[in-house]
C-alpha cells in the first residue's frame, strides 16, 4: 500500500512552517494517542503515521529531499518514527503525557490570572482606580511550601527510582509517564509527615488585594498586566502575572465609537428654524454651549472638538458630537396656534 503524502497526513499546506506543522502533528497526535484510544489500532496505525509524517517535515534536510524527491528521496530514513518518539517530540506534548525527558525538578514559573473587570464610561475617560479581591493559590505559610511537617524529610521514591518518571512500551514507542506515586517530583514522603495545614500539597488559598489603576482611554478589552500577581512557582519558580481585562459598561445618554462620543441634543423647532445656541452635556460633567446654523435638520449633528474620550498612551482627545432632535409641541396655546397659522399661510415651504 502506497504512503500518503505528508502533507496531506497532517493537513498543512507545502509552503507551511515550523510552527504550523508542529501544531498540526500536536492536534493529530492528542486526538490519535494510544493512551486515549486504547485497544484502537486504527488510531494508534494514525497516530505513527503522524509522527512519521511530522519527524521528517521538522527535519530541513529530510523535509528538502522529500520535497525534491518523495517518499523515494528517503530511502530508509523515514520507514519508522524514532523508538524513543518523546525524546523528539517531548515540548509538543508537555506535561499531558509527562513531558518527555525533561528535568520535572526545575523551577517552574507559576499560571497568570484573569480577573475581568467592569467600569463605567466615565472612568475609561477619566481613569480610576480599583481595588481588587484576587482568590490565589501560594505556598502554605506553615511548611513553607515543602509540605512537610517540621524536622520531617522526604525519600527517593521507590517506583520510579527518584527519576520522576516511569516508562513503558507501546507498539514500536517507549513511552515515558509521569510517576503516579511521586507526581513527578521523585522525593516520596509518608502520610504522617505531611504538613498539617496544607496536607502536603505545600499551598494554601488566600484572597490577596490588588490596587489597580485604570488608565485613561481604555476601553472593553483592554488588558492590563500586574506582574507578580498571579500563582507563585514551582520549586522556586518566579510568580505569574494578573491580567486585567476591562469591560466598560453602556451608558445611558453616550454612545462611543472608537475615541469618539456621540449623545443627543433636543431643540425647539423655532431654534431649529431660526439657529440660536443650545447647552451640550459632557461626559466628564458640565456643558458646552455650542452655537447651531438657521435651518438645522433632524438628525443633523454638530461637531465639539477634543470632549470625546482621550487617547491611550497618547495625547489629545476624540471629538464630540451631539444629534439634533426637533422637539414638535404636541399642544399649542391659542396665540402660537395663530402665530403656526400665519406662518402656514406665507407658504413657506422646505428649500
Amino acid at each position: 500500500m502506497s504512503k500518503r503524502d505528508f502533507y496531506e497526513v497532517l493537513g498543512v499546506e507545502r509552503g507551511a512552517s515550523a510552527a504550523e506543522m508542529k501544531k498540526a502533528f500536536r492536534k493529530l497526535a492528542l486526538k490519535y494517542h494510544p493512551d486515549r484510544n486504547p485497544d484502537d489500532a486504527d488510531a494508534e496505525e494514525r497516530f505513527k503515521e503522524a509522527a512519521e509524517a511530522y519527524e521528517v517535515l521538522s527535519d530541513d534536510d529530510k523535509r528538502a529531499r522529500y520535497d525534491r524527491f518523495g517518499h523515494a528521496g528517503l530511502g530508509g530514513a523515514a520507514q519508522r518514527p524514532s523508538e524513543d518518539i518523546f525524546s523528539h517530540f517531548g515540548d509538543i506534548f508537555g506535561d499531558l503525557f509527562g513531558g518527555g525527558r525533561r528535568n520535572r525538578n526545575r523551577p517552574t514559573r507559576g499560571s497568570d490570572l484573569r480577573y475581568d473587570l467592569e467600569i463605567t464610561l466615565e472612568e475609561a475617560v477619566a481613569g480610576a482606580r480599583h481595588e481588587l479581591v484576587i482568590p490565589r493559590v501560594q505556598s502554605c505559610g506553615t511548611c513553607e511550601g515543602r509540605g512537610l511537617k517540621p524536622g520531617a524529610q522526604t525519600s527517593t521514591c521507590g517506583q520510579c527510582n527518584g527519576r520522576g518518571q516511569v516508562s513503558r512500551a507501546q507498539g514500536p514507542f517507549m513511552f515515558s509517564m509521569t510517576c503516579s506515586r511521586c507526581q513527578g517530583s521523585g522525593q516520596s514522603v509518608r502520610e504522617e509527615d505531611h504538613c498539617g495545614d496544607c496536607g502536603g500539597s505545600g499551598k494554601e488559598r488566600v484572597e490577596r488585594r490588588v490596587q489597580v489603576r485604570v488608565p485613561p482611554g481604555v476601553d472593553t478589552g483592554t488588558r492590563m498586566r500586574v506582574s507578580g500577581e498571579g500563582e507563585p512557582g514551582e520549586r522556586g519558580g518566579p510568580t505569574g502575572d494578573l491580567y486585567v481585562v476591562l469591560v466598560v459598561q453602556p451608558h445611558d445618554r453616550f454612545e462611543r465609537d472608537g475615541d469618539d462620543l456621540h449623545t443627543e441634543v433636543t431643540i425647539d423647532v423655532a431654534t431649529a428654524a431660526l439657529g440660536g445656541k443650545t447647552e451640550v452635556g459632557l461626559i466628564d460633567g458640565g456643558t458646552e454651549r455650542v452655537k447651531l446654523p438657521a435651518g438645522i435638520q433632524p438628525d443633523e449633528r454638530v461637531r465639539i472638538r477634543s470632549k470625546g474620550v482621550p487617547h491611550l498612551n497618547g495625547s489629545g482627545r476624540g471629538d464630540l458630537y451631539a444629534h439634533v432632535r426637533v422637539q414638535i409641541p404636541k399642544k399649542l396655546s391659542r396665540e402660537q396656534k395663530k402665530l403656526f397659522e400665519r406662518l402656514a399661510a406665507t407658504g413657506i415651504s422646505p428649500s
